[in-house]
């Protein structure tokens, strides 16, 4: 979850990357002094840079006058000869949005008044969202031919968190200490021993506190759970949220429910958070002493097996990013951790660490390979060298987001 600007200009190819372009944007926009302002450095990056991906020509902010909403600040292509008219609250888009967060209506929807609507210049179809309590109101101009409702609801959703998340920063600072105690109680102490697996792990938290998490959650004497996530941003929102996800599953593991069920149930809470810092990437694995290991990938990058035979096999069975859709579904993938195997799960903010000179990436390959290089290695070894090769790579005091390594080793066959 880097702040660099420039990465917001990356090519869509999955409805995780187009998350992470929205969440990126939004981070490169700075508090503006007032909430009007805020809001509209917001509007005017989503329609600068979302006009083909979400289909956003422009739009309209309202402010809540009293009874009534004044259309206060017009962006992209809206007419602002509609300024300061006024909306009843009790208008049935407004209290639509009021009641959700959130709306995609057509203006012919015939709860609509065609008269006021024209008069304030709203297109074919329009999103709206409300913000800071309901005090602002965000109407977009979308068109009809671009993009999906799935993407363009999952979106604003972002933005209207991010939004509130800017406009409340400053209450969250004086929770700050509470936030790294919280941190320092649920990252696992010690490293549990299974069978014939040798785990270790760590995590780096780009500043104070941190967005990722890793925990082992025993289930039987014979299986256990792997869990890492990575909430976006970083910093005090990102904490917060990462305590949610611990929280939720502990409930849900600790009730017998299975992996996708868990998953599903965990998207549910963060989708409902208050503290919602946008979204959380998640990887959750059951691994049984066998070797049998059953996961769902929500989003995150992709872990991968290393072989005994030197194959690499990417563990990607899963469904979308937890937080955006209260709805989403989630697929179990099966793999196998044979005698020899290396197990590796980690965040993006090792693979996406940018070289000091050249601003080239780590990149999963480069992770492999340091793995394959040093397999014969105890797990504890790995993640340090893994670590250490970042930081050369960086040659940064501290990272530039969250970093967090995850190593389980199965140890070889008998000869």
């Amino acid at each position: 979850m880097s702040r660099r600007k420039r990465r917001a200009q990356l090519p869509v190819s999955t409805p995780k990357s187009l998350f992470r372009r929205v969440e990126r944007t939004l981070d490169a926009i700075e508090h503006a002094g007032d909430i009007l302002g805020t809001i509209g450095n917001v509007t005017s990056y989503m329609t600068a840079n979302f006009r083909d991906d979400l289909g956003i020509l422009g739009g309209r902010i309202y402010r809540l006058e009293g009874s009534e909403y004044d259309l206060v600040q017009v962006f992209g292509t809206a007419d602002a000869g509609a300024i300061g008219m006024r909306v009843p609250r009790e208008y049935a888009a407004i209290e639509a949005v009021l009641d959700s967060g959130l709306v995609v209506m057509a203006r012919n929807a015939p709860e609509l008044d065609p008269s006021l609507e024209a008069h304030l210049g709203t297109r074919e179809r329009f999103a709206a969202i409300a913000v800071a309590d309901g005090d602002y109101l965000i109407s977009f101009d979308v068109d009809p031919a671009r993009g999906s409702t799935e993407d363009l609801q999952s979106s604003l959703n972002i933005v209207r968190l991010a939004i509130n998340q800017k406009l409340r920063q400053e209450r969250f600072e004086s929770i700050l200490q509470d936030a790294r105690m919280i941190q320092s109680s649920i990252l696992p102490k010690r490293t549990p021993r299974y069978g014939d697996f040798d785990i270790a792990g760590d995590s780096r938290p780009a500043e104070t506190v941190g967005g990722d998490f890793f925990d082992y959650i025993p289930i039987t004497p014979e299986n256990f759970d792997l869990v890492i996530a990575d909430a976006s941003g970083h910093g005090l929102p990102a904490a917060l949220q990462v305590r949610d996800v611990y929280m939720g599953l502990r409930m849900g593991l600790t009730r017998d429910f299975k992996v996708a069920r868990t998953v599903e149930r965990l998207n549910a809470i963060i989708n409902r958070s208050k503290l919602a810092s946008k979204f959380v990437s998640l990887f959750l694995a059951e691994l049984e002493i066998t070797g049998n290991l059953i996961y769902v990938n929500a989003g995150h990058v992709q872990p991968f097996i290393l072989h005994d035979d030197g194959e690499v096999e990417l563990l990607r069975e899963g469904g979308m990013v937890l937080g955006p859709s209260p709805n989403a579904t989630y697929l179990r993938g099966f793999a196998q951790l044979r005698p020899g195997d290396i197990l590796v799960l980690y965040t993006d903010g090792i693979t996406e660490c940018h070289h000091h000179r050249n601003d080239e990436e780590f990149g999963i390959a480069r992770l492999q390979r340091l793995v394959a290089r040093h397999a014969g290695r105890p797990a504890v070894e790995i993640v340090q060298t893994v670590f250490q090769a970042v930081s050369r790579f960086a040659a940064r005091a501290t990272p530039e987001d969250d970093q967090t390594l995850v190593v389980v080793k199965r140890a070889p066959a008998a000869t």
